[in-house]
C-alpha cells in the first residue's frame, strides 16, 4: 500500500510526485509564484506539506478512534472535552458556556447535554451561585475513560514539542501562526457561500 503522500500509478503511467508536492497541484505556477525560489526550496516546502499532511491524517485517524472508543460525534467529544477542562480549573460549566465552545445553537446544547446525560457520560445539577443556570459537569467514570485512552494518547504531542530546542519550538510557532493566517476563510466571500448545483 502506497503512503499517504503517495499518488498511486494508473494506466501505466508513472506519477513522479507525491500528492503534497507542489508540482502535483501547481504545474503551471498558477498558485504560487515560485521565482524567488530553487528546486531545492520547492522540495523542501513540498517534504513539509507532505509532513502536515501526514499529520492531519494521523489526528483523522485519532479522532476516529476515539469517537469509536467512545461511542460519541465529534460535538460530544469537544464537550467533553471542555467539561474536563473546566474540572482540571475548578470551573462550573453551564450550558451557555458550553454553546459558546462548541459554537452551536441552545437548542443543539439541549439536545448534546440530553444525549451526554442519558449515556452517563454528564451531570446537571443546580448552580450554586446563579438560579437561572445549571452547572454541568463529566462524571467520574467518563473523565477516567477519557483521561486513560484519548486524553494519553492526545498528551504525546507534548512530548514531541519538549524534544525540541526553545528556538526550534519558536519557529514552529511562527510557521504554524503564519499559515493558519494565510489560509484563514474569514474575509474570503467563496467561503460563506453555499456550493454551486
Amino acid at each position: 500500500m502506497s503512503s499517504p503522500e503517495e499518488i498511486p500509478e494508473e494506466a501505466g503511467t508513472p506519477v513522479s510526485f507525491g500528492i503534497y508536492h507542489l508540482d502535483a497541484n501547481d504545474p503551471h505556477q498558477e498558485l504560487v509564484d515560485r521565482s524567488g525560489l530553487s528546486e531545492e526550496d520547492v522540495q523542501q516546502i513540498s517534504h513539509l506539506m507532505a509532513a502536515l499532511g501526514r499529520l492531519r491524517e494521523a489526528e483523522q485517524r485519532l479522532s476516529d478512534a476515539s469517537l469509536r472508543y467512545m461511542k460519541l460525534n465529534q460535538s460530544d467529544m469537544r464537550a467533553l472535552h471542555y467539561l474536563i477542562v473546566c474540572a482540571n480549573h475548578d470551573v462550573i460549566a453551564t450550558p451557555g458556556a458550553i454553546a459558546a465552545r462548541l459554537h452551536i445553537s441552545t437548542a443543539s446544547t439541549t439536545k448534546l447535554l440530553d444525549r451526554l446525560e442519558r449515556a452517563g457520560h454528564v451531570t446537571r445539577r443546580a448552580h450554586p451561585s446563579d438560579r437561572r443556570a445549571l452547572a454541568i459537569a463529566i462524571t467520574p467514570e467518563t473523565h477516567e475513560a477519557a483521561m486513560r485512552t484519548v486524553g494519553r494518547q492526545q498528551a504525546k504531542r507534548f512530548l514531541a514539542a519538549a524534544r525540541l530546542t526553545s528556538t526550534e519550538r519558536d519557529t514552529v510557532m511562527r510557521f504554524l501562526d503564519d499559515m493558519a493566517e494565510e489560509i484563514d476563510v474569514s474575509d474570503d466571500a467563496w467561503a460563506g457561500s453555499a456550493p454551486s448545483q
